[in-house]
């Protein structure tokens, strides 16, 4: 298998497209400029069977081994920035205010890039390779939506894999686990109905604001008094508004979460309490409530095979002091769950050093990480298609 002193030479070309990338971020599925480049791209390398438009601006670019007999893999690389007002201050800072490349699309998409002129001069595999860019995966549905396009069957996907940068993990380092590797994502929204009137005379009203604070408080006592504690369960409350005056108590008060979790009976638990709870409360202060539940991203579950191989393929590109097969499932979510749903694979994060946090204004993609990623991409498909 390869090192990762084989992948320097491409450093300083992935790093121009990279930084091109986040000069010009866009958002969600209007990723147009973008997709056009990476088109320019991918043509340039010789590869000749490029399909655009999928999922609306999703391509998918299929390179041929020269053992052309074989299955298919998909590596995939998400597109989308965020729309975050830049704070990095670098040379190739965004040129579009109030979006960004906070989460490192753009070098994921470099990676892949540099991956496939690599691949695509080569072509020591058997099989074919599919390179999926995908839009609109801070929007929560890019994955799921090239899924229902059918990416999957069309070009023939027996496995499939994905890559994200961590900060906080040392460049040249890897991690992943199997089973649970990140958590299923729901949304919630109560608006409390309740009787406003003069703050100097709270009896003559059903004060909206009280009623969401007790079910605020209460929906921690899901978690710290209803479930396992030896299992996960998030529920977050990162919305409240209500009122408009000093002297007001208002008619409603809106507030509104997210639900995460890695079991589905969790999933179910906290989307039947969550509503029972607030409408138990409200109930008890004479108010009412409207619930609104938002099922969006499942538990983004690793396969036991694709990720062995996701392991041995980092483990033979820096070695295996330098992987971490034991990480931590984090509890944000990943719309890759869909694919990985559709297809067995597994996802693994690439080390970005000590920078800003993902989603952070400050934050950048780290161009030393680039060779490892691109070799990683490369080891991964030569293993999993070895002549």
């Amino acid at each position: 298998m390869r090192g990762v002193e084989m992948f320097r030479d491409l450093q300083s070309e992935a790093t121009e497209w990279r930084r091109h990338l986040h000069r010009y971020p866009e958002l969600d599925y209007r990723v147009h400029n973008t997709a056009e480049f990476l088109t320019e791209k991918l043509s340039s390398f010789g590869i000749n069977h490029i399909e655009t438009g999928i999922a609306e601006t999703g391509i998918v670019a299929v390179i041929e081994g020269e053992g052309k007999k074989g299955p298919t893999i998909g590596l995939r690389a998400d597109m989308d920035a965020l729309p975050i007002l830049e704070a990095s201050n670098k040379p190739w800072s965004s040129t579009i205010a109030g979006k960004m490349h906070a989460c490192g699309h753009d070098g994921h998409m470099a990676m892949l890039l540099g991956a496939a002129k690599f691949l695509a001069k080569t072509r020591n595999f058997n099989g074919s390779v599919a390179l999926i860019f995908q839009p609109a995966e801070e929007d929560g549905q890019g994955g799921k939506r090239m899924v229902q396009d059918g990416i999957m069957d069309r070009f023939g996907i027996s496995q499939v894999f994905g890559m994200h940068n961590r900060p906080g993990i040392a460049v040249g380092k890897f991690a992943t686990c199997g089973g649970p590797n990140a958590a299923s994502l729901d949304e919630f929204d109560i608006v409390v109905k309740g009787r406003g009137g003069h703050a100097a005379q709270p009896h003559r009203t059903t004060d909206p604001i009280v009623v969401a604070a007790q079910i605020i408080v209460g929906l921690q006592t899901l978690v710290s008094r209803s479930t396992d504690p030896t299992e996960s369960l998030v529920i977050s409350v990162t919305k409240l508004n209500a009122g408009t005056a000093y002297n007001v108590i208002p008619e409603r008060a809106e507030l509104a979460g997210t639900v995460r979790t890695f079991l589905p009976s969790l999933r179910d638990f906290a989307e039947r309490q969550i509503e029972a709870l607030a409408q138990g409360i409200a109930q008890g202060f004479g108010a009412e409530i409207e619930f609104k539940h938002r099922r969006l991203e499942p538990v983004m579950l690793n396969h036991a095979d694709g990720t062995n191989l996701a392991i041995k393929a980092a483990c033979a590109l820096v070695g295996s002091e330098f992987v971490d097969d034991n990480m931590r499932p984090s509890m944000g979510s990943e719309d890759f769950a869909y694919m990985l749903e559709a297809r067995p694979g597994a996802y693994i994060r690439i080390g970005n050093g000590p920078t800003a946090s993902l989603h952070h204004p400050a934050y950048d993609f780290n161009d030393e990480a680039m060779p490892y990623g691109i070799g990683y991409w490369v080891n991964l498909v030569e293993m999993a298609l070895a002549f």
